[in-house]
């Protein structure tokens, strides 16, 4: 997890508007110098040199005191005293107890403050590109986030601190997935922990593991932890063992901003009507593609299966060490992934869900009654679609899994890539990446009988249903503020490129930091995200584990396409009945 961490923090991290925001108060700042230092008749302004203070503060994560916002005034004790209460009394500052007694306290921007901080700083911007040259301002009027407009001054603003400190002893205990977006949180540590007034200790694994950590922490009396991070394929299956608790019994979802989510991460959440997790992260799988290669060949950007093989053709040159396209192959988890998704391609979904406008229907697979549907005529195309893209992949496809094949895409050696979203800061954080600045997003090329789409993955986070009941306010409180879009914003600023609300993706500057966004902001409004290529029920783990391995074979040469068909489907039929029967 350190590695990762430290990986991330030095090659994947984009430019965050922190140092932006901390260029613009060392501006103020200065400029307020100036002015002091060149006319005798003008003062340092109490108000303004101690909201700077409170403001670089809060960005670089340091209590600040009374005491130390008064220094800052560069006016009498007195005086800057009367000035700090008159701005505790007009609502800009926040007092947080230190102590039990109350007797000494930090202060912080309350979130008016830090809204009308926002606002400020993009006039500021505004006004110096119109006065003194700059950039063309970029078109911020396009529609977003229920018809709505996002200019500058819709901007979200940062993070802001909880007026009470969260009572949680020990500090707050986080189980999560070790991705670049979850490590960014790391990175983000001390910011947080401001945030919510109370030590974040984090524990992260890889996705299998992951998983066995938070059934065994189900066994347990009393949970280790406050909140866990859960796979989106895990939610029917954690419902159903009571590893999670419905939100519904612990807070007022509303206070969540459903609306504010894409409608397919935020589904994909419940079970059986009731909400079992918040997103955190919705990072559906796209198709990566130079544009640069793409253009010196004359291709289009592939939008068929067929139009994919023949861009992947094209592009594969391995005697100059370049291949068509790298992808999930690797046995097992991996593999079984990259099949439901190959035969949702073609129009087929793993079980036997009722078609509706747009899709399939998995939102009400708590009723029970699937079957799995895997030996079929749009299985056998996805089986032989994998099969043909072996001519045109990396000689190490049968062994590549989640961050192998973003990494040959990255470093060239790849033409094109199935990817999740929160993979590409593997390249667009590193300008030494052919693929930085040069990357187009597509959703999945759809073949015969499909529709284009991009399924949904990613994670939601939840509270373990055996947390004891005087840590749960806390976890209720924490969870509201790691899946806010002060939050998301925050992630997306340090490196993250994954995001499961609207008016995140809207934000002006989310949307400087990549073009991933609203390409993703696109294909929701088109109805292309989607979940149920994956659909979350009990025995899905197993379903993925038994495509991941009979198509392995399949892959290998072991057996043909129909056998490796007959074998999955047989496999499955045997788990579904076995779980039905229980």
């Amino acid at each position: 997890m350190n590695a990762m961490a430290a990986h991330m923090d030095k090659t994947h991290r984009s430019p965050s508007s922190a140092t932006e925001m901390l260029d613009l108060l060392s501006f103020l700042e200065e400029f307020s110098d100036e002015l002091e230092g060149s006319f005798d008749l003008v003062g340092p302004n109490p108000h303004l040199r101690m909201m700077l203070h409170l403001l670089r503060g809060h960005v670089e994560a340091r209590v600040i005191t009374p005491t130390s916002a008064i220094g800052a005034s560069r006016v009498p004790y007195a005086t800057a005293n009367r000035r700090l209460k008159e701005m505790v009394a007009a609502g800009l500052v926040e007092q947080r107890p230190r102590t039990a007694s109350g007797k000494s306290f930090s202060i912080h921007p309350s979130d008016a403050l830090l809204s009308q901080w926002t606002q400020l700083s993009g006039r500021i911007r505004r006004m110096c590109q119109a006065r003194f040259g700059g950039e063309t301002q970029i078109d911020d009027t396009k529609d977003y986030y229920f018809g709505g407009s996002y200019s500058a001054a819709r901007s979200i603003p940062p993070l802001s601190v909880l007026t009470e400190p969260l009572r949680v002893a020990g500090g707050l205990r986080v189980l999560a997935h070790g991705d670049p977006t979850f490590m960014v949180m790391v990175n983000l540590k001390r910011q947080f922990e401001q945030a919510i007034g109370v030590r974040i200790n984090q524990r992260a694994f890889s996705i299998d593991r992951l998983r066995q950590e938070a059934l065994r922490n189900a066994e347990k009396a009393a949970s280790r932890y406050d909140i866990i991070a859960v796979d989106l394929p895990w939610i029917g299956e954690f419902a159903e063992r009571g590893v999670l608790m419905p939100l519904d019994q612990v807070m007022d979802i509303a206070r969540l901003d459903p609306a504010d989510f894409h409608t397919a991460g935020w589904t994909a959440a419940h079970w059986g009507g009731r909400a079992y997790g918040v997103p955190a992260q919705t990072t559906p799988e796209l198709l990566f593609y130079r544009r640069d290669l793409f253009a010196d060949a004359g291709l289009e950007p592939p939008r068929t299966t067929d139009d994919l093989l023949v861009a992947a053709k094209t592009l594969h040159q391995p005697h100059r060490g370049r291949y068509g396209i790298a992808w999930n192959a690797a046995r097992g988890t991996a593999l079984g992934h990259t099949v439901l998704m190959a035969m949702a391609d073609f129009g087929q979904p793993v079980l036997d869900l009722p078609r509706i406008a747009g899709g399939f229907d998995a939102a009400h697979l708590a009723r029970g009654g699937y079957r799995p549907t895997i030996d079929t005529e749009a299985g056998l195309q996805a089986a032989e679609f994998l099969l043909e893209l072996l001519n045109y992949s990396p000689p190490d496809i049968l062994s590549m899994s989640w961050y192998e094949r973003v990494r040959p895409y990255a470093a060239g050696k790849a033409a094109m890539a199935y990817g999740y979203t929160l993979l590409a800061p593997y390249f667009e954080g590193d300008d030494r990446s052919p693929a930085c600045g040069q990357t187009g997003y597509l959703p999945h090329p759809a073949g015969p009988g499909g529709r284009t789409i991009a399924p949904v993955g990613g994670y939601v986070l939840g509270i373990p249903a055996n947390l004891p009941p005087e840590r749960v306010p806390a976890a209720v409180d924490a969870l509201a503020v790691f899946t806010s879009p002060e939050a998301q914003k925050l992630f997306v600023q340090n490196g993250s490129r994954t995001n499961p609300r609207y008016s995140v993706a809207a934000d002006p500057e989310v949307r400087r930091a990549s073009t991933i966004f609203e390409a993703v902001d696109e294909m929701s409004w088109r109805d292309e995200l989607q979940f149920w290529p994956r659909p979350p029920v009990p025995e899905i783990g197993g379903i993925v584990q038994i495509c991941g391995e009979e198509f392995h074979d399949m892959l290998r040469g072991s057996v043909s396409p129909r056998q490796a068909l007959r074998n999955a489907q047989g496999r499955a039929d045997a788990l579904i009945r076995s779980d039905q029967t229980k």
